[in-house]
């Protein structure tokens, strides 16, 4: 077994999960318009089938970071661990 994982601050799991959202939203959203043609002037724009997409994308991005991946990339950035099972 592993040794025991400290204690956070909330602080930053709370601003790990809004960067690793923000991360993942405009990083995976911008992949998916260059693909599906709906890259702006100013950005990107979703909507239908692809929108979908990257919602889907994002929370594919949690759950293998936090499951299986041992943090995603803020948390890792943050250094916070993961509990592990007893």
């Amino acid at each position: 077994m592993g040794e025991p994982v400290k204690p956070v601050a909330v602080w930053k799991r709370v601003t790990a999960a809004i960067l690793d959202f923000l991360t993942a939203f405009f990083g995976f959203g911008w992949v998916i318009a260059k693909f599906t043609g709906g890259t702006t002037e100013k950005g990107f724009n979703l909507q239908g089938g692809p929108a979908i997409v990257l919602f889907i994308v994002i929370a594919v991005y949690f759950f293998i970071g936090r499951r299986y991946a041992g943090g995603t990339l803020w948390d890792r950035i943050f250094r916070i661990g993961r509990p592990q099972p007893n």
